[in-house]
């Protein structure tokens, strides 16, 4: 975690002073009603476009998720994908990470910094499948990769453990194509048991865990390494690892 990142407090604090600000602007006795109630038709209908489109890419991203799930399932003994699931930043949501992340306030600026608006984590069984699905998933011709985190081979301090891609899909609209990041969070059922629970601790005690429950969570964050460990040198038994597929060293290979 950035030390030099704002608190959750100062976020918030910075958060109210922009809609205080705001609200300031509305009862001001020489406002113009009309171009008030335009500026928040506007605000409102760019919020609502901004979050359409990266729905659309999760939408896209998804579909090439699935196929690849049912293929697996139906031709195939084996599927290296267990769960997937989605998530859309909140607009709350997006407005805190846009004022905690800093810069200009616009929605092209917000888009050009906040990468993580649009979602999709999947769960698969074995280290060695979370690599093998973002390999496919990297080799679709519409689907580039901007970047990689690889919190699997280098964890945050914290123990959390995950590949991370940030991936740009096009998505065609009726007049142009819109080009949306989409970020895929990829991860063992054991990262994410791990990964929920520091999560909701974290919510409930506003990141300030007592010194037990952080001992409780760096043990469990190793016992989960173990287990990922120990269930990878059973995978032969199941399946083999296919000719070509990355290696658990790190992505790509």
């Amino acid at each position: 975690m950035d030390d030099t990142a704002p608190s959750d407090t100062e976020v918030s604090a910075e958060v109210g002073a922009l809609v205080a600000a705001q609200q300031e602007l509305l009862l001001r006795s020489d406002a113009d009603s009309e171009q008030i109630a335009a500026r928040l038709r506007q605000v409102h209908a760019e919020l609502t476009t901004l979050r359409m489109h990266y729905q659309f890419g999760i939408d896209e991203v998804q579909t090439k998720v699935n196929i690849l799930r049912q293929e697996f399932e139906q031709i195939h003994e084996y599927s290296p994908i267990e769960h997937v699931r989605s998530r859309l930043k909140s607009t709350e949501s997006l407005i805190e990470k846009a004022v905690r992340t800093g810069g200009e306030m616009s929605i092209p600026a917000i888009r050009a910094r906040v990468m993580d608006i649009a979602g999709i984590r999947i769960t698969c069984s074995f280290v060695s499948d979370v690599y093998w699905i973002a390999d496919m998933l990297s080799r679709h011709q519409d689907l580039e990769v901007l970047a990689v985190k690889d919190y699997i081979a280098a964890p945050k301090p914290n123990g959390y453990r995950s590949l991370h891609l940030i991936v740009q899909v096009p998505v065609y609209l009726s007049e142009h194509t819109e080009l949306v990041p989409v970020e895929l969070q990829l991860r063992t059922i054991a990262m994410d048991f791990w990964a929920s629970t520091e999560h909701k601790l974290s919510y409930k005690y506003r990141k300030n865990l007592p010194a037990r429950l952080q001992a409780e969570l760096d043990d469990a964050a190793r016992v989960a390494t173990d287990l990922d460990q120990r269930m990878e040198s059973l995978r032969a038994e199941i399946r083999p690892r296919p000719a070509g597929a990355p290696t658990t060293d790190g992505f790509p290979s």
